[in-house]
């Protein structure tokens, strides 16, 4: 460190020191956040500048969008509408200025493309966040499938289009505004409150006034303001004077930070100047927005504009590293999903603004009355308000790219939303089981110790992983030879017993001319660079001084692949697998703990049109190095902090650095809600918290709520107590393992459920308003929520708690999945919440698969019977699904799998096969086949309301008792009913 600061300008040494200080703040435990590291949108001049032009029309009650479309400029081809939109207050003389590019796509999904960018700006616009984030291809509606229905005596353009014709977007062109019906009723509106605004390239103009004035000796006050009056009067004439001084305050931010912009001692260059834009999305008779993660905050967002507002500053999406982030603010986060649902009792509809740029959104919505109901009108004098959820997107750069999604169910959306941005990847079996981690397990040693107490205490685990000190001095694809000395023979221990290992890999490479990774980087060019272009970007992170690579150059992507194979990282093995951390990404060293915004990327492409893709891209790049250092296809699993959308193609997420608090334990289900609902289900929180120390009931309430995470890991930072599960000792350890192997019992159902994911595009935990849509009591409850469509959870999430207000959805029976007592809906009971169980509940109408065995890991239960646990409505009927493949390879793509549908109906429990498309028949010795004749050993049917006397299958009398009956229903259980997974077979009851 000494040397290297002999060598560095004394600015550079005082980052460093910055670097050093904030180093060791993350090693620390602190109390909060520092809020003063990270900006307000006061500070951030875009956001300030579309948010005073949105004060500017609020306070003109004749505000109008000075947007025009040019009606003599439609053309509608192929389900394209494309035209000219003119600001009419800016383009005085439309050759100087040239008409925005309006466009319109109509999808075959059912979706709509807004599109809006310069015609021949001085430097192009970045739009290659599309080539990232959607796959391809992806299809316009047909010419048959919509109906232009022409205009009416406003000018007012109709076209109809939809499966059913049952979607109408009306475009106005004077102003301009867009409004989206289904079947008649406006459901978004873009534009509505006329805050589009668009700020085009342009050349940096130092007025000759100005260069004199700054040039020249200073004088005193009085005679400068003197002498700057009369300049500006020489260029400008005495009219723009008096409009100048007349300017109110939200005028004047119209002009700040156009150009070269400071945070802190961080200055932002912007070398191609001001290019935001900003528009305002209505979502009509809907009270209700849920989405655009990551922020520690509700599931159904808050107001951010308004007199009753709880926020004062917008959500903001920009990928940073927040550790210890505090709860119920807009602040950003480690990830960034510019999606937004929004729902009511009538409606369904959702909205995805394509922008990796920093971005804002303000949300106002209307009032509710004093119960806090919603009012579904407001009337003042004469006049009513209709219920709507006003909101303003605001991006620093690139081009204004919106999707509307009109549903009209919630499947509808995700269908249609995933079918742009792609799915979750179908996972390895065994990355849904139980993760346990620390920063850091010390040595060979020590990992060996902690495998042993799993085994010692009967407690199953999948996943032992290894933080930066398993590393030669923060040197990834390497190891401390002295900690570790044989990784190979450590990661073949843990095979043995169906484990695996994962060690962590950052983007950040130790700047070392020894360093083989750091070498071959330099060598091939594939840093990001300075904002010259030239040199690399050199910041501070773990290793000291840093270089990150830019994996938007296509060259880096591959290099990075390859440093996956085998021979490459010495010491892996096909069971070890890789963790994406500080990927936004971190640097110390720089501005809000982030890399600067006008460093350079492959293209010359300026990073702040990129920002929050860089973690995807990262993440896409290790999973491409996992899958191809297998010469079998062998599924890769990467775990990454930061995500955009699209990031769930490539593996899990986690929600960071949060607390062994009560607080953050009770933050973690509207995080992981709002997650999965906007396109990543893979993802969790860790559990315990990562900063601090929980005492043993908040560690064990936590290992309660966290087998219902689809992510499931344990995670402590490096100044925490050792807490591995059994530490707290009686009873602590037994109620831990019973929770742990709760969640390994229920592994069928998850695998169903993510296989689900992985081809409908929905949530695998599901907010209460997603499975009953028309029940307003749970449009805002995110402290409960559904496991798929059958499990109901209810987390503790205070200190000594006993009983647990439950909300049961429906007219319809919920039965408790440990003793199955039954609770009717709907309504809300006070349910017991012992130390050793929170409040999980089966739905009636389902069928949940699972295995009850106990094992040491999800690899040992392969071969284990199942057990299926029917809950009957009260038609006497359920359903439910089974999915099976090998776990681990990509066979399943050729139809390698199984696929069962259960069903009961008037009396007859059946299984069939469900079929589906694949692109190729299994092979004959397939993993269906093999597993075809796994056994279901046990039915346990709850909800009977007399007891089952008689069951048979294929003509032949099963074996059944009933217990008492509990709530007015049996409990029955079919012992070894002679039927296996793969077969059609129909069991009869009497």
């Amino acid at each position: 460190m000494e040397s290297a600061q002999g060598r560095i300008k004394p600015s550079k040494r005082r980052t460093i020191v910055r670097s050093v200080l904030a180093l060791g703040l993350a090693l620390a435990c602190v109390s909060a956040v520092k809020r003063e590291d990270f900006k307000t949108c006061s500070q951030s001049g875009f956001c300030a500048r579309n948010r005073a032009y949105a004060d500017i029309a609020k306070e003109n009650p004749q505000w109008a969008s000075p947007f025009q479309l040019n009606p003599s400029s439609l053309r509608l081809h192929k389900g394209v509408l494309t035209g000219d939109l003119i600001n009419v207050q800016e383009d005085k003389q439309p050759s100087d200025k040239p008409a925005l590019a309006f466009e319109l796509h109509l999808l075959d999904t059912d979706a709509a493309r807004v599109r809006i960018n310069e015609r021949n700006p001085i430097h192009p616009r970045y739009d290659g966040v599309q080539d990232t984030v959607l796959i391809k291809p992806y299809g316009h509606a047909t010419e048959g499938s919509y109906q232009k229905l022409g205009k009416d005596v406003d000018g007012v353009l109709t076209i109809q289009y939809g499966a059913q014709n049952q979607n109408t977007v009306r475009i106005s062109s004077a102003p301009f505004k867009i409004e989206f019906l289904v079947n008649g009723v406006p459901t978004v509106l873009l534009n509505e409150e006329g805050l589009l605004r668009f700020e085009r390239l342009r050349n940096k103009e130092v007025p000759e006034a100005v260069e004199a004035e700054v040039e020249g000796d200073k004088k005193e006050e009085d005679e400068n303001e003197t002498d700057s009056d009369a300049l500006v009067d020489q260029k400008a004439g005495g009219n723009e004077i008096e409009f100048a001084i007349e300017k109110s305050e939200a005028e004047k931010k119209l002009e700040e930070n156009l150009w070269e912009e400071r945070f802190k001692e961080f200055t932002d260059s912007k070398p191609r100047g001001p290019e935001s834009f900003g528009m305002d999305i209505s979502f009509s008779g809907i009270n209700h927005v849920y989405g655009i993660p990551e922020h520690a905050s509700s599931l159904s967002l808050k107001a951010t504009r308004g007199p009753d507002a709880p926020y004062s500053e917008p959500y903001r999406l920009y990928n940073l590293d927040v550790f210890e982030y505090e709860g119920d603010n807009p602040m950003a986060l480690y990830g960034s999903v510019p999606f937004m649902l929004g729902h009511s009792k009538n409606s369904t509809a959702a909205v995805f603004w394509m922008n990796a740029a920093e971005t804002w959104i303000d949300v106002e919505k209307s009032p509710e009355d004093k119960t806090g109901g919603i009012l579904s009108w407001i009337k003042t004098k004469k006049t009513a308000q209709p219920v709507v959820t006003k909101t303003h997107w605001i991006s620093e750069a690139g081009v204004l790219d919106l999707f509307v999604f009109l549903g009209p169910t919630h499947r509808d959306i995700f269908r249609q939303y995933s079918s742009l941005v792609g799915t979750t990847a179908l996972p390895q079996a065994f990355s849904i089981a139980y993760h346990q981690c620390r920063w850091n397990y010390n040595n060979q040693q020590d990992v060996a110790e902690v495998d042993a107490g799993f085994d010692e205490h009967d407690i199953p685990y999948d996943v032992l992983w290894l933080d930066i000190e398993h590393t030669n001095g923060k040197r990834y694809f390497t190891w401390d030879e002295a900690k570790f000395p044989n990784p190979t023979e450590m990661q073949e221990s843990l095979d043995s017993k169906g484990r695996k290992m994962v060690t962590i890999i950052d983007p950040h490479i130790k700047k070392d001319g020894d360093y083989h990774v750091s070498k071959e980087g330099a060598e091939l060019d594939v840093y990001i660079k300075n904002k010259d272009g030239n040199s690399d970007f050199d910041g501070w992170c773990w290793p000291g001084s840093s270089q990150w690579i830019d994996f938007y150059n296509p060259k880096a992507r591959d290099w990075w692949a390859s440093q996956f194979s085998y021979d490459k990282y010495i010491g892996s093995t096909k069971s070890l697998f890789t963790w994406n951390d500080m990927n936004e990404p971190s640097v110390f060293s720089g501005p809000e703990i982030t890399i600067p915004k006008d460093v350079i990327h492959y293209g010359n492409v300026e990073h702040r049109n990129v920002h929050n893709l860089y973690g995807t891209m990262f993440h896409s790049a290790t999973a491409q190095g996992l899958t191809h250092r297998n010469e079998t296809n062998q599924r890769p699993f990467v775990l990454s902090r930061a995500f955009f959308a699209g990031t769930q193609r490539f593996g899990a997420i986690w929600t960071g650095d949060n607390v062994a608090s009560w607080e953050h334990l009770e933050l973690a289900s509207p995080m992981l809600l709002t997650i999965g609902l906007s396109g990543i289900p893979f993802s969790g929180a860790d559990v315990g918290g990562f900063f601090g120390n929980p005492d043993a009931e908040l560690l064990t309430r936590w290992y309660q709520a966290g087998i219902y995470y689809p992510f499931f890991r344990a995670h402590a930072h490096l100044d925490s107590k050792r807490r591995e599960p059994w530490l707290f000792g009686e009873p602590y350890t037994t109620q831990i393992r019973e929770a742990i192997r709760t969640r390994y019992t229920l592994l069928p159902f998850w695998y169903t459920l993510f296989q689900e994911a992985s081809v409908e595009g929905t949530p695998i935990i599901r907010p209460m308003f997603t499975v009953f849509p028309e029940d307003e009591a749970v449009f805002g409850m995110d402290d409960q929520y559904m496991v798929g469509d059958a499990i109901l959870v209810k987390p503790v999430v205070k200190s000594a708690t006993v009983q647990s207000s439950v909300y049961f959805a429906g007219k319809e029976k919920w039965f408790d999945i440990k003793d199955y007592s039954v609770e009717q809906g709907p309504g809300f009971k006070d349910i017991d919440s012992p130390a050793d169980k929170i409040p999980v509940y089966q739905r009636a109408g389902t069928i949940v698969p699972k295995r009850e065995r106990p094992r040491r890991s999800s690899k040992a239960m392969e071969n284990d019977p199942f057990t299926l646990v029917i809950a009957l409505d009260s038609n006497g009927e359920a359903s439910g699904r089974l999915y099976l493949d090998d776990g681990e390879s990509f066979n399943y793509e050729k139809g390698d799998y199984i696929l069962r549908e259960f069903k009961v109906s008037k009396g007859v429990l059946s299984s069939r096969k469900v079929e589906t498309t694949t692109a190729a028949p299994p092979s004959e010795s397939s993993f269906a086949e093999k597993v075809g004749g796994l056994r279901i050993e046990r039915l346990v049917i709850l909800g009977s309301t007399v007891p089952l006397k008689k069951v048979t299958v294929g003509g032949h009398a099963l074996q059944v008792s009933c217990s008492t009956p509990i709530g007015g229903s049996y409990v029955c259980t079919i012992k070894e009913p002679q039927v296996t997974v793969g077969q059609d077979f129909d069991l009869l009851f009497a």
